[in-house]
């Protein structure tokens, strides 16, 4: 980084994007092209299963729960294994790989059992290499950069978000709502990811005088500060708060999407998730934590109320276009915080407690939303996100924050 951009950040200016290292690009252009494919299935998949496989919508929240769930558990045996290795590469190509080799496997599927066989892998895949990576961006990004540097691996990891989904409506319009001919077309840019990581990722240089690193245990997370604990239970607070983007799916079939084109309540929260990714993770290199956190919850609650009252595209497209923008004001900045209060030896194993609880939160609120939808319906879905939302920001007003750290 030039000495100038350094001032300028120090004096709280913008954060320059091409100030960030190269390493960042290339992580965040992997998440991209692994983004595009697996957004491709998940906007397809919550159809194909109510659809063409006959399965409940209770049982489709069951599925992503436990799949997301599965991420969520090994990002912690993952990362403590890439602190204990202090090699991090190894483990984040082993997750991708195993992500690209289920693609096929969708719209082979035959049964609920394939779908959830290979949604299982395919989150133990990102469970794999979720900590490592978010643990290897840290390592290599300068700290008065890091709101910045998860800022943008999240806005290309989102511009893939948004290109899978309207890779899917392209494929169901020229298949004619085949569902597993347009799924092959999440094959090629899970494998391009693959490539691109393997080829460019570069671990960082020991520093000089490095010795041998000692033996991790799960237990040694007790040398965690509380700091970093109070981070955890405010991302499962926030995790809970909001479900799967499965039900966004679902309620734009519910409220009267033609199936081909269902997919675009995807591209259009993803879209305005990558627009808002970068500027609120810069700003969350020179902000209080918690006023982006408590604008992020006001508005989700603002998307879970329009979704709920939602009869028609326009307002569907809207609470969809208000969850993106929650979403890039609070993970970017939720990741920046582990990285910030974890100690350098043990943060992979942070990234992965870390995504441990939320994912668990993330099981639950799955699961609520699931049975809310089945027996209340939507809108009380919906509504109940809002509740949730409302609960947490008033917890995070009446928490004294301390001072963000120098």
């Amino acid at each position: 980084m030039k000495s100038s951009d350094a001032k300028r950040i120090s004096a709280g200016g913008k954060t320059p994007v091409f100030a960030l290292p190269l390493g960042i690009w290339v992580l965040g252009l992997g998440s991209l092209f692994m983004d595009m494919s697996s957004e491709l299935i998940h906007s397809l998949l919550p159809l194909f299963m109510a659809s063409g496989l006959g399965v409940s919508v209770a049982t489709i929240g069951l599925v992503e729960g436990v799949a997301e769930a599965t991420a969520a558990v090994t990002k912690v045996f993952s990362g403590t294994l890439s602190d204990w290795l202090g090699k991090r590469k190894l483990l984040l190509v082993l997750g991708y790989g195993l992500a690209a080799l289920t693609k096929p496997v969708f719209p082979l599927a035959s049964s609920v059992a394939w779908v959830f066989g290979a949604r299982f892998v395919d989150r133990l895949g990102k469970g794999i290499r979720g900590a490592p990576r978010d643990a290897l961006l840290a390592d290599i990004t300068p700290a008065s950069l890091r709101g910045a540097a998860y800022g943008l691996r999240q806005a290309l990891d989102s511009v893939g978000a948004f290109a899978g989904p309207l890779l899917a409506i392209a494929g169901m319009v020229w298949f004619a709502n085949d569902f597993r001919a347009a799924m092959w077309l999440a094959v090629p840019p899970a494998f391009i990811a693959v490539a691109l990581l393997v080829r460019y990722v570069r671990e960082p240089e020991p520093t000089a005088g490095a010795t041998a690193r000692e033996p991790l245990a799960l237990r040694d997370a007790r040398q965690l500060p509380r700091r970093f604990w109070g981070v955890v239970v405010l991302g499962a607070v926030f995790t809970l708060a909001r479900f799967s983007e499965a039900f966004l799916v679902l309620r734009a079939q519910d409220v009267g999407f033609q199936l081909m084109l269902v997919p675009v309540v995807m591209v259009v929260m993803n879209v305005f998730y990558a627009l808002c990714a970068y500027p609120a993770g810069s700003a969350a290199d020179r902000y209080r934590p918690r006023t982006l956190l408590l604008l992020g919850l006001v508005v989700l609650i603002a998307s879970d109320l329009v979704l709920a009252a939602a009869s028609g595209p326009v307002p569907m497209l809207t609470g969809a276009a208000l969850w993106g923008i929650h979403m890039a004001l609070t993970q970017g900045l939720l990741a920046k915080l582990v990285a910030d209060t974890a100690p350098v030896r043990l943060r992979g194993t942070a990234f992965g407690i870390f995504h441990l609880v939320s994912g668990g939160a993330l099981l639950a609120a799955s699961a609520i939303a699931g049975v809310l939808w089945s027996v209340l319906g939507a809108p009380a879905t919906f509504v109940a996100g809002a509740a949730f939302a409302g609960i947490a920001a008033a917890g995070l007003l009446a928490y004294r924050a301390a001072p963000p750290a120098a």
